[in-house]
């Protein structure tokens, strides 16, 4: 039986951890040798050893634009081009409007839209016709929550650029799709409550509670979604947003 990304050429931004390692390591599983990025050294060690052969750790910040020139350097020495493209670093924090600081902001969009925006445009001369452009939205995106709408806006910005890209690309035939996962439990998420388990424990049920299912998402949930978008599954699938929400922004 084929696996669904036999050959090809994954980049995986933000992918120590979570969503992102998750992906990797489906991507891997269907066949693809998968580069995969994070900020800090041992947990990308870490997850390379995890992964396998078939991955490569690039030390990298998305949100600079001299550590992604050094990602795709070695890409296009190592493999001359990319199959898909994972533009999944990102991040937040909570704070309400009247307590937003220019330090979050800048973080946020930093991480979230000009990260985003700089992966993928720095990737084009390295992406092969028909390439696969999956980036990492949100249901924040779609909902209103207290105290986040700065990561909330950044998220808004992520599903227009899709939008957008979709038609400056369509000489090229680059599908770009948005995948915007619901509550996931992830390190990033239950850090939002601190290091306290029953804290962190808390924010799941709370955040459950409000998901049709019941539950909140697993990485490996939003993984699968992933491998759809990546692969010749979802050939017709453009400019879309895919939500892997458990009905959470659905109702």
């Amino acid at each position: 039986m084929s696996r669904k990304l036999e050959g090809k050429v994954a980049v995986i931004t933000g992918a120590t951890s979570g969503i992102g390692l998750a992906s990797a390591r489906r991507f891997v599983a269907e066949g693809a040798h998968v580069y995969i990025t994070g900020r800090r050294q041992a947990e990308l060690d870490a997850a390379v050893a995890a992964l396998g052969r078939s991955a490569t750790g690039v030390r990298a910040d998305a949100s600079s634009l001299a550590d992604l020139d050094r990602l795709f350097a070695r890409v296009r020495e190592e493999k001359g081009r990319i199959d898909v493209l994972f533009a999944n670093a990102g991040g937040g924090s909570m704070l309400p409007l009247g307590a937003i600081t220019e330090e979050q902001f800048d973080d946020t969009f930093g991480r979230n839209v000009k990260g985003v925006l700089f992966t993928v445009q720095k990737a084009l001369p390295l992406l092969a016709e028909g390439a696969s452009v999956i980036l990492t939205g949100s249901t924040a995106g779609t909902e209103g929550t207290q105290a986040f709408s700065v990561y909330a806006a950044s998220k808004a910005a992520v599903r227009s650029f899709a939008r957008n890209w979709i038609l400056d690309l369509k000489g090229r035939n680059i599908r770009v799709n948005v995948l915007s996962p619901g509550s996931t439990r992830t390190p990033g998420l239950v850090e939002l409550a601190g290091p306290d388990a029953a804290r962190q424990q808390g924010l799941l049920d709370m955040l459950a509670s409000r998901i049709p299912m019941g539950r909140v998402g697993e990485a490996d949930e939003i993984a699968k979604a992933a491998v759809f978008l990546a692969s010749d599954d979802s050939s017709f699938v453009n400019g879309a947003e895919l939500f892997a929400d458990g009905g959470q922004a659905q109702v």
